[in-house]
């Protein structure tokens, strides 16, 4: 069973759970919004979690990544009345905070590798990942 197996949504919330032990969410994800188009901080308690949890899927996918194209990739389009939605990147403070968490914990590291640089997976992120991946039932 690998992450590219099952159902991504149901492994990306069993990863969450898993992140909690792991990292902790700093005081003031209780009041940031997580873009400049987003008009309400997020719903769920446990954004940051989820959020953390997709980051690590997509490193391990897409790595080497760095926080520019994940802030694009985490990006919506923004309301503007009567104007025209316009895209606008996602917060990289949470972002950044997050990769910096996980380096700690060892899941991921910065590596430069030619003209490619940003943050790929540790044996021990690929490791999580592949045990938390769930078979989706058909």
């Amino acid at each position: 069973m690998s992450l590219y197996d099952g159902d991504i949504q149901k492994s990306i919330e069993a990863l969450s759970k898993k992140l909690k032990e792991i990292i902790s969410a700093p005081e003031w994800t209780k009041f940031v919004k997580t873009g400049q188009a987003k008009e309400r901080m997020p719903d769920k308690e446990d954004w940051y979690y989820m959020r953390a949890a997709s980051i690590l899927r997509t490193i391990a996918i897409k790595g080497p990544i760095g926080v520019e194209k994940l802030k694009t990739k985490y990006g919506s389009k923004k309301r503007r009345g009567h104007k025209p939605e316009e895209f606008r990147k996602a917060s990289g403070k949470i972002i950044r905070t997050i990769l910096q968490q996980m380096e700690k914990s060892d899941l991921i590291k910065y590596q430069k590798t030619g003209v490619h640089k940003g943050r790929v997976l540790m044996p021990k992120g690929r490791s999580l990942l592949d045990k938390t991946s769930i078979r989706s039932k058909k």
